[in-house]
């Protein structure tokens, strides 16, 4: 009873240590897409902020769908971190990598029937769908670059190594952003200058990450010879494991990108200047969804090591913790919106009517965190249990309601009803998380 006294004040400090460099750099990624959207935005016509809005969304689709290389990662390197197995600490990574390289490679051989498949399920105009099928084509090939960077952050956070993504990801954004104003205005190469931007960059940050691998695999002990490690790497039960939650994974995530491309397509339907508009205060959400990721991230290896140890207390106790400062995070988000939302509006783009549309729908993306927190935090809690099948259960069941709002309100209400239908889908998710958390816990 006594030892555990000061868990409450470790914990707090333990999350917020691992957490706030989580943030900074997650912020760092929508960050950078507003400035896109601004770049663009202070070119003369909204179809260039539609094109990028329809190439980021597409991307979004692809990278979100194949992010289980961060998700899948973190867990169960937390949890052998926590069991003191250190050797499947060391082939994590290398099986994360591997899987990355195969992916990124089948997506590049596949970009023209993806784009073509693309706008047939999007209604743009010709002039929003010609840019963004340059934007595309030209990015496309960093895949491999952003996946390889994804297991690397997974396994860095499983670790609790958060200040060197924090420092790659800044140095990377950094250079997107200068890239992408000297391709735009100097070099005058309008939306492929942002496409290109974001191309070297994501290569710098793949090998930057690399770099960390090697100097993080130096320091972890090393108690099996090669041959024991390379057996490991293709362990039939590791990688039906390590498949299992990816595939999982993968389903839910196919559920939360569609929404966004459902979004972004049903925007498209309600004209460029409603589809620019969108785009803008689209980024209000991905900095909320940024910032509560760090938590979250930070509840995946702090509770993902408390499984490992089959610590029930201590994942229940540091379960509390994650979402006092979840709700923290998403009450700072709120109080950001609602004071400088018209001002962040204007620093994206210049054109009165886009302004004018945005500011209409303001009050959505100021609400929004008092849904989406829970869901979330809840993902965080989930994935360091590696109990990603409720996931992606629940995340479909969601999905459904988020449709079914959309058929029913969006006729009726127009960008509004679109509105309600994201957040009964945010809603959704964490309802159903909270209600089937009990059977997560029996499993510890």
């Amino acid at each position: 009873m006594t030892a555990a006294a000061p868990a409450p004040v470790n914990t707090h400090r333990h999350v917020w240590a691992m957490a706030w460099p989580i943030i900074l750099g997650n912020i760092t990624v929508p960050l950078l897409g507003a400035v896109d959207t601004a770049v663009v935005g202070h070119l003369p016509e909204p179809y260039y902020i539609g094109a990028v809005a329809i190439g980021a969304m597409l991307f979004n689709y692809i990278y979100h769908l194949f992010n289980c290389l961060r998700m899948g990662t973190t867990g169960p390197t937390a949890q052998a971190r926590g069991a003191g197995d250190y050797a499947e600490v060391r082939v994590m990574i290398a099986r994360a990598l591997l899987l990355a390289g195969v992916i990124g490679g089948v997506v590049i051989v596949l970009q023209l029937p993806i784009i073509r498949f693309a706008f047939w399920l999007i209604n743009a105009s010709a002039q929003v769908e010609h840019y963004a099928r340059e934007y595309f084509l030209i990015r496309v090939w960093a895949m491999p670059a952003v996946l390889g960077s994804y297991a690397i952050v997974g396994w860095l956070y499983g670790l609790r190594k958060v200040r060197t993504p924090l420092l790659i990801q800044v140095i990377v954004n950094l250079l997107n952003i200068v890239l992408a104003l000297v391709f735009v205005f100097v070099f005058h190469w309008d939306v492929p200058g942002v496409a290109a931007a974001a191309l070297i960059s994501e290569y710098a940050g793949l090998v930057l990450g690399l770099i960390s691998v090697r100097q993080t695999l130096r320091e972890l002990p090393d108690d099996a010879s090669h041959g024991q490690q390379r057996a490991r790497l293709l362990d039939p039960v590791q990688l039906r494991r390590m498949v299992a939650i990816n595939g999982d994974i993968v389903l839910r995530t196919i559920c939360v990108v569609s929404v966004l491309g459902f979004f972004m397509a049903k925007s498209a339907e309600l004209g460029d200047v409603q589809l620019a508009a969108n785009q803008v205060l689209h980024h209000f959400l991905i900095f909320t969804s940024y910032a509560l990721d760090g938590v979250a991230y930070a509840a995946e290896a702090i509770l993902g090591e408390s499984v490992g140890r089959r610590d029930r207390a201590a994942f229940l106790h540091d379960r509390r913790v994650v979402f006092l400062w979840a709700g923290v995070v998403g009450v700072i988000n709120i109080a950001i919106y609602a004071v400088a939302g018209p001002a962040i509006i204007a620093l994206m783009t210049s054109i009165p009517e886009v302004r004018a549309a945005a500011a209409n729908y303001l009050w959505w993306p100021v609400l929004m965190p008092l849904a989406s927190v829970w869901a979330y935090t809840y993902d965080g809690v989930y994935l360091a249990a590696t109990r990603t099948r409720i996931m992606r259960n629940t995340v479909m069941a969601s999905f459904v309601l988020f449709l079914a709002l959309l058929y029913t309100l969006m006729p009726l209400f127009g960008n509004a009803g679109l509105w309600i239908a994201v957040m009964g889908f945010l809603a959704g998710r964490g309802v159903l998380l909270h209600v089937f958390f009990p059977r997560v816990l029996r499993t510890i």
